[in-house]
């Protein structure tokens, strides 16, 4: 039975398969799309994510429901949690103008099935997204007309009692899905008008909201005879600010988007902040009018600004907010078939999704394949499917994918930055020049089949330390880590974080409520787990970064990416079980699409040279004594991609 078992090797190849990273070229600035998006184009597709319907809806039902006037504070709590997750895609996004977003993050600095499976994930949430949106846009619509088209569709079409089906077929949600596929469809610059006349209009109604609502404002509406200002405490604002940390998850778009903006590597990281900024204050200051105009126990969840005018005597301004509310909803399910087929695109242009997506028109430039089948496909769930079941699905895939891109910020800052060199066959490495590097003290290597052996009797004193080296004032402390690669001990701390995170999450989150823990235990852990993550963190911090490149870089690296990944899993643990038991059931279908057909057309899986012969590797020392003698094996293919190497020289034996 033993010879049926894979061996170490095969293993290990299929390992190194799987977590391959993504080799990106050598001009980044070369695509197929068009560059034609400015800042202020990239800005208003982002505040077109994120202002939609929520600006209407999300603000009057947490005031009301769960932390009152407070609710402005839940907004600034979660704007600044946002901020962290924004600031890795601006970082990732100038670096990597690539389309693809969360996708392409993943790809160039984790690996291959993390990055399919953030992809997968992506998705199926913009899908379930857009389909969502456009059966509210079409709720709403039809709410302004006295339900008339509802009571239409029931009477000459019929009702349906099925499970995960709509009660009728909403044809108005699937035509306005397949009008906004046609005009996506004819180029990034029509989309980017179209979106422009939307968020215009939006915007006008919201000053108009904000200069009416300060008008009517009423301080008392603040005071204690009215509940105060939190009446639900800090449980209330905390509890709000989970909600409302989903109303600014549409700046991924900009990301997305990068590969068709002009100067990405500075329009990214600007329209993510002027569009996160922009947003971020809209929420708080119509937030803040909200409840200043009427009581906060007062208002109706499901038209709060629209109610609030009418109560207050001004009906006709009902029709502006209706209006406003429309617009803004169109601006976001052009913001969710944007990004879709541009994801969809990325996967299949690396091969690890159908290749047909792949393809570009010549004249629009876009890829009208992946647009019209995923717009038909979201059309068709906006009309036979109850997606109010899986709206919560969203959530999930967005906190998976901003979790990993803060992953990756940390990882790929402390790798070793690739320089350009002439090519060279699949496998190989460059020679260096006769007399280069040979140096008084200095070590020469050759090639082996060991990824372990290590230049040792270095000046290291002298040396200019590379990104994933241990700092020098360390390594008196550290000396045990200066065996491995650099970065190496900066991904296992990494992982160690990671999973700390949602140990102590889980604890926070469970440890009271299900798990029933003592006192004792429960602090215990909570204590434990949090030592392991800021000994990971530590860890990370004690080995030398990049340097300043010319490109936007998050600050505070690897706090501001630390502080992201143990939100975003706090989050993720608070939603319910039916949600994570669908994302395991999509994850399955995902894996299986990655196995029978993702990790065989792989361009990275084109790329890996055939296994040579025989290779050895010695460590000489300038006196000319062998360090150490290796057996001579047959090697893996390639290492693991994305790993920096330690050779110093090398020459063919």
């Amino acid at each position: 039975m033993a010879r049926w078992l894979p061996r170490s090797a095969d293993l290990t190849r299929f390992c190194q398969k799987l977590n391959r990273v993504k080799t990106l070229e050598d001009d980044m600035m070369e695509t197929s799309f068009n560059r034609c998006l400015s800042t202020i184009d990239l800005t208003l597709l982002g505040i077109g994510g994120m202002v939609g319907s929520g600006l209407y809806v999300l603000t009057g039902t947490v005031a009301k429901e769960i932390a009152g006037p407070a609710v402005i504070v839940s907004f600034i709590i979660a704007g600044f949690a946002s901020l962290l997750a924004a600031l890795c895609y601006a970082e990732f996004g100038a670096r990597v103008p690539k389309t693809g977003s969360a996708y392409m993050f993943t790809y160039v600095s984790v690996g291959e099935i993390w990055a399919f499976l953030i992809g997968w994930n992506v998705l199926l949430e913009y899908m379930i997204g857009g389909a969502a949106v456009a059966r509210a846009w079409s709720g709403y619509l039809d709410s302004i007309f006295n339900h008339k088209i509802k009571n239409f569709t029931e009477t000459h079409v019929g009702t349906w009692q099925v499970p995960f089906l709509a009660h009728y077929p909403d044809f108005l949600a699937a035509g306005i899905l397949l009008v906004a596929t046609a005009f996506i469809s004819f180029g990034a610059k029509v989309s980017s008008w179209l979106n422009h006349v939307f968020s215009a209009i939006s915007m006008g109604v919201i000053l108009f909201i904000l200069i009416m609502g300060f008008i009517l404002a009423q301080p008392k509406n603040w005071s204690a005879p009215e509940g105060g200002f939190a009446p639900f405490g800090l449980s209330g604002i905390m509890a709000g600010t989970a909600t409302c940390f989903y109303a600014f998850v549409g700046f991924d778009v900009i990301a997305a988007s990068s590969e068709e903006a002009r100067n990405p590597q500075r329009a990214v990281p600007r329209a993510i902040a002027f569009s996160l900024g922009l947003a971020t204050g809209a929420y708080i200051l119509v937030s803040m009018v909200l409840t200043l105009m009427v009581p906060w126990y007062t208002l109706d969840p499901d038209s709060a600004l629209a109610d609030a005018f009418y109560r207050r005597g001004y009906s006709w301004a009902g029709f502006l907010v209706a209006a406003g509310s429309i617009c803004a909803m169109n601006t976001v399910l052009l913001s969710n078939l944007f990004s879709l087929p541009r994801i969809v695109y990325a996967m299949a242009e690396d091969g690890l999704f159908f290749q047909v997506f792949s393809r570009v028109h010549p004249r629009t430039q876009v890829p009208v394949i992946g647009i019209v089948v995923f717009g038909v496909l979201m059309a068709l769930l906006a009309l036979i499917f109850d997606l109010e079941a899986l709206v919560q699905f969203l959530s999930i895939g967005t906190l998976l994918a901003y979790t990993f891109v803060a992953a990756s910020i940390i990882v790929l800052r402390f790798q070793q930055q690739k320089v350009d060199v002439p090519a060279q066959p699949a496998g190989r490495q460059p020679s260096p020049e006769p007399g280069e590097g040979q140096n008084a003290g200095e070590l020469k290597e050759y090639e082996s089949f060991s990824d372990k052996l290590q230049l040792v009797d270095r000046d290291k004193s002298k040396e200019q330390r590379e990104p994933g080296q241990l700092k020098a004032a360390f390594e008196p402390y550290l000396e045990f880590l200066s065996d491995f690669y650099p970065g190496e001990v900066v991904t296992v701390a990494v992982v160690t974080m990671m999973v700390s995170a949602i140990c102590l999450c889980s604890i926070l989150v469970f440890g009271n409520t299900h798990l029933h823990l003592p006192t004792w235990s429960y602090s215990l852990l909570l204590v434990l787990f949090s030592l392991g993550f800021l000994l990971s963190l530590l860890l990370i911090w004690a080995h030398e970064q990049q340097r300043s490149t010319q490109t936007f870089q998050i600050p505070l690296v690897p706090l501001s990416p630390a502080l992201s990944i143990v939100l975003n899993i706090y989050l993720m643990l608070k939603l319910n079980y039916m949600t994570w038991l669908r994302f395991a059931i999509w994850l399955i279908i995902g894996l299986l699409v990655y196995f029978g057909y993702g990790i065989w057309h792989s361009k990275e899986n084109l790329r890996e040279p055939k296994a040579q012969r025989v290779s050895a590797r010695y460590v000489v020392f300038p006196s000319g004594s062998l360090e150490e003698t290796v057996q001579a094996v047959q090697p893996s293919a390639q290492p693991a991609a994305g790993l920096p190497h330690a050779h110093a020289d090398e020459s063919k034996r």
